[in-house]
């Protein structure tokens, strides 16, 4: 069967959508022979800052000579990009060949997510990884990748986002991600509200986990763009370090993989501090503040902020650049907090034009655009994302900076149409 044929069946299991659980994940792993036993792993969890942070600390692992492996969702542009051993994307072609006999092995209402989570650990098992740092797809203790036994545990900032599933207040939300720590390892978390804070000091009470808390156990501060970052933690201080991913929010993210990476010497696996200052400057993880400059001079920013602290994030970024005319392309998802994104954005902005990206709840273009006028920021609709980039490229004068944003799909389906290849679109 041709390759984008077993793509396409694993891809139509997204018709089961979410079920919250670990019945069907790991009943899939067991027939599997248990591929997440042959590796250490440590959970991110959280909502803005995962993927970051998770990206970091592969690559501190990597350069501490483990044999890593990183997964993390969506994907932006090919499924591959999921899977990553030593900071290489699985070869489509042995990914493939994978897919079958993980669908033998599927039961009839596995998930997209499930089956997913179950290809990484049998990819990790197979490469013989050592260390493997996994993303939560969004939520905590019934996230599949919570069938994975962790031996330590990220907590990224904690804000509203599906709220359908994790609930509609931060305490459940912050329970939720929580307890995927398994009981007496340490857990890192970043700073955090109060009220979430409590929820996740009273679990690592209960549970006997070590907690670590930035700003009290643990802390990195800018010494100015040209002398880098200071942490200080658990084994001392350590200067000079340069992240390569741009944005202040990042030295929250690089903290908290420091951090853990200090917690990994205490489990066994012991990380210089060269690993940690060459780990932070080889990361990569496209899509967030990533700039581009494009064949006609113009310059893009894509950022994937699609929640309310994901654009405020966002709006702290364009502020730092200074005072520049910039025009946004913004694509979003019917489900998410529209009110919440546009308000932070729609204030450093002069301009923008909405798109809908090929997904099945993308919010219309038309729709949106109409609530950016309504909020008194003038915006026009483009029939695609490609007419939209265009009508972008058209409106920026010399100097102006194109934002893309709103939705990792609109990124996703930016850097595809610039490379001229195929984008593998989809969400889980």
């Amino acid at each position: 069967m041709p390759a984008s044929q077993q793509l396409s069946r694993l891809f139509g299991r997204r018709r089961f959508n979410i079920k919250p659980g670990l019945e069907r994940i790991t009943a899939l792993l067991e027939r599997h022979g248990h591929p997440e036993r042959s590796f250490a792993a440590i959970h991110v969890v959280g909502t803005n800052g995962k993927g970051s942070t998770a990206a970091f600390l592969a690559a501190i692992i990597e350069q501490a000579g483990y044999c890593t492996g990183l997964f993390t969702s969506p994907h932006l542009v090919s499924y591959t990009e999921r899977f990553r051993v030593n900071g290489v994307d699985c070869p489509p072609e042995q990914l493939e060949a994978l897919i079958p006999d993980l669908l033998e092995q599927a039961g009839p209402d596995d998930t997209f997510f499930e089956l997913t989570t179950a290809l990484a650990c049998h990819w990790f098992a197979r490469n013989k990884v050592q260390l493997a740092v996994l993303e939560a797809g969004m939520g905590g203790r019934s996230d599949a990748t919570a069938a994975v036994a962790g031996i330590a545990t990220i907590i990224s900032p904690i804000a509203l986002d599906h709220c359908q599933w994790l609930g509609n207040d931060l305490q459940s939300i912050a329970a939720e991600k929580v307890a995927i720590a398994r009981p007496g390892s340490p857990v890192i978390s970043a700073v955090q509200p109060p009220d979430v804070q409590a929820v996740i000091e009273e679990y690592c009470r209960t549970n006997n986990n070590r907690l670590l808390l930035a700003g009290r156990d643990f802390n990195a501060t800018s010494n100015g763009a040209d002398t880098g970052l200071t942490f200080t933690g658990s084994s001392g201080s350590l200067s000079g370090l340069h992240p390569s991913l741009s944005g202040s929010y990042q030295t929250g993210n690089a903290a908290l993989a420091l951090a853990a990476a200090e917690q990994l010497a205490t489990l066994g696996f012991p990380i210089s501090q060269q690993a940690m200052q060459a780990g932070l400057a080889t990361a990569r993880w496209p899509g967030r503040l990533e700039r581009l400059r494009l064949a006609d001079g113009s310059e893009l920013l894509l950022d994937g902020a699609h929640n309310p602290a994901g654009a405020q994030a966002l709006a702290a970024a364009l502020q730092e650049l200074g005072k520049r005319r910039i025009i946004l392309l913004l694509g979003m998802m019917e489900d998410k907090d529209l009110q919440g994104v546009l308000q932070p954005l729609l204030q450093r902005v002069q301009q923008v034009i909405t798109v809908s990206p090929a997904q099945e709840r993308a919010l219309p273009a038309t729709e949106l655009a109409a609530r950016c006028r309504t909020a008194g920021t003038p915006a026009t609709a483009a029939d695609s994302v490609a007419a939209g980039l265009e009508a972008a490229r058209a409106a920026a004068g010399p100097g102006d900076l194109i934002v893309a944003a709103g939705s990792l799909f609109l990124v996703g389906e930016l850097k595809a149409l610039l490379a001229g290849v195929p984008c593998e679109a989809v969400r889980g």
